[in-house]
Formats: structure tokens, sequence, C-alpha cells
């Protein structure tokens, strides 16, 4: 039995708010902005640090920074915000969602979570998209919600998400093997909800699938 979603998702296709239907719908916890706090919490910095380092990749200076603070005293002893970095999020990232996952009967939005679970056997993975007409439409009805220029956020969200993925994962965004489905959600939330959850029940009742297998980090994507 599956007691874990992972949702990942283009930016704009509505992915987020899909996921909070589906969960409220399953009556499971939703791991979205809960999961930002959970890291906040775990890293000793407020939320708005963990936001600028999600599904983003750190400078070159700011890797290199981190070099030297690792090599000296007084960096080994620093926290907080300042000290903050993606790397951080993505080991306080995985925990979490590890933990999450262990405990089950939740949804879990972005952030990695399909690479993190991978090879856990009661996740289904769900990839959401949509056409770029589709996904402009969707950010300019939540446009109170969305800070900064729709059209320039849609070319840059998901290139950073590509850019994150190929560093923490070696592996190409989105891995399509590594999902059990995938849709576009221009048909609509319901006809989206409606459809994971038939997919998952449906699987439910066969034999175990298993899908392609996933390289760890630092081996080579057969992608």
């Amino acid at each position: 039995m599956y007691s874990v979603i992972t949702v990942e998702r283009e930016f704009g296709c509505g992915g987020g708010e899909i996921a909070a239907k589906l969960a409220q719908r399953l009556q499971w916890k939703l791991w979205d902005q809960a999961l930002t706090e959970e890291i906040a919490k775990l890293a000793d910095v407020d939320c708005a640090a963990v936001e600028k380092k999600q599904e983003k990749i750190d400078s070159t200076f700011h890797r290199l920074a981190k070099i030297f603070w690792r090599g000296s005293y007084e960096g080994a002893v620093k926290t907080g915000a300042e000290f903050f970095d993606a790397d951080c999020m993505v080991e306080m990232g995985g925990q979490v969602m590890q933990r999450a996952a262990a405990e089950g009967k939740c949804v879990i939005v972005g952030r990695g979570a399909p690479y993190f679970l991978r090879e856990h056997p009661d996740a289904f993975h769900v990839f959401l998209y949509a056409p770029y007409a589709e996904k402009l439409r969707r950010l300019r009805e939540n446009g109170s919600r969305i800070p900064g220029n729709p059209e320039t956020l849609l070319n840059t969200v998901d290139r950073d998400r590509i850019a994150f993925v190929k560093r923490y994962f070696n592996a190409d965004w989105p891995t399509r093997s590594l999902y059990h489905l995938m849709v576009n959600t221009a048909v609509g939330d319901e006809i989206v909800i409606t459809t994971i959850l038939e997919a998952m029940r449906s699987l439910e009742r066969k034999p175990t699938q298993t899908l392609t297998s996933f390289p760890h980090q630092g081996e080579q994507a057969s992608v």
C-alpha cells in the first residue's frame, strides 16, 4: 500500500495547489510549507533563509567561502542564516523527508523528494506539467501571491531546478523513469487528482512494480 505521494512539478502548473487538494482528499499530511518550517527549525534559522535555498544551488563564491569556513575553528561552530547554504538545506531536507515517509500518510511537494525517496517501497511519484500558456494563466490568476514578473519566473525557476538536480543527484530534470505518473494539469485540477488516485490504487492491486533504477549521488545517471 502506498503511504507517501511525492509531487514534483513545473513552476506555474499548479502543482502546489493540486498537492494540497490531494492531501485534503486523502486526509494526509501535506509537506510543503511545513517542510520549509521543519528544515528551518532543524537548522535554527528562519523560514526565509530556507526558502532562498530551496531547489537552488549556491554561487561559486559562496561554495568557495564555505570551504574556507569548514577549514577554520570558527567555521565549525558558527550557525545561523549566514552559514546556511544549499548543501545544508539538502542534507536536512533529506532527513526530514525520510522521517515523514517513515511516518507515512503524507504528500510531499518538490524539494527533490522523488530523488530522496526513490527507493522507498511505499512512495508513489508524480510529475505535473503544463503548456506555457496554461502556466502563465495560472500565475496571472495568482498574481497577488506570486512575487515577480510571471514571464521572468517561468524562464528562471525551472532552470534553477534543473541545475539543482544536476548538482545534487547527477541527473537530468525531470528524470522520467523516476515517476509512476506524469500528468498535464491543463486538463483541470479535479481530473489530475482523480487520475493520480486511480493510478495509485490500480498499482496497489498489482504485483510489486519496480521503476527503472536510479543511481546514487556520484554515480552515472541513466537518463
